[in-house]
């Protein structure tokens, strides 16, 4: 059998299962296979109900929004997520950020867009821009967990990526140690955004996991500043609302 370099790049350094992490060897040769089958039912999909304007899962379907949500207004249109911040999927999560697993983006993506590639196609995106990292964490990680997912997603939606549009001008704290105030307040002017040159008016905002909204809400606000008008995100994965 003749072998590309692509195969014996695979065969030197076979990907990686995201869920389980260990090394899929059947990726050499199935070059669609981006995840263990048996661990491709382990992670917790978003499921209705959920909220209106952020996509989190809520309890009382007879709720139309958030705790998060009724108590701070939005400056994005609506977003969506993937699969519930827990279990495998946390410790997933957290290879792809801290321990260079870029290839999970590649499965990320093909999820995101197959769970809802006609959701973007209906809201008429023009773009998709990533949130972005302080230049400081960005050399010391050596990428953008969140531009990488924004690639594939472009790549598989034909879309354009703007990742320098949006600048985090602030070395801010992690979200995830701090309470809602300083959350706000962390993120305070932590972003500016470039001329929008292009005269986009409606985009997709991609991180990787959603939280309390405080990152996409004031990077939303930013990117209107520049001129686009509608806002929407996404997300690999998101907390429950209550």
């Amino acid at each position: 059998m003749k072998f590309e370099k692509e195969n014996i790049g695979h065969l030197l350094f076979p990907r990686r299962c995201p869920v389980c992490d260990r090394a899929m060897f059947s990726s050499i040769f199935l070059k669609t296979e981006l995840c263990c089958p048996t661990c491709r039912s382990i992670p917790e999909y978003v499921q209705e109900p959920v909220c209106k304007k952020c996509g989190k899962p809520i309890e009382n379907e007879r709720e139309e929004y958030c705790y998060d949500c009724q108590k701070h207004p939005r400056n994005f249109v609506q977003g969506k997520a993937l699969w519930l911040y827990k279990g495998k999927v946390k410790q997933s999560m957290y290879r792809f950020k801290y321990q260079n697993r870029r290839e999970y983006a590649r499965y990320y993506g093909s999820e995101i867009v197959r769970v809802y590639g006609t959701w973007i196609q209906r809201n008429q995106i023009e773009a998709i821009i990533p949130i972005p990292l302080h230049r400081t964490r960005k050399r010391q990680r050596g990428y953008n967990q969140a531009e990488l997912l924004a690639r594939e997603i472009g790549k598989q939606m034909n879309l354009p990526i703007y990742p320098d549009l949006l600048k985090r001008v602030r070395k801010t704290k992690a979200q995830k140690n701090l309470d809602d105030a300083e959350r706000k307040n962390n993120l305070k002017k932590a972003f500016k955004t470039k001329e929008n040159k292009v005269q986009l008016s409606q985009i997709l905002l991609v991180d990787d996991i959603y939280t309390t909204g405080s990152t996409m809400n004031e990077a939303a606000l930013e990117l209107q500043k520049a001129g686009i008008e509608r806002v929407y995100c996404i997300s690999v994965c998101i907390g429950r609302g209550y």
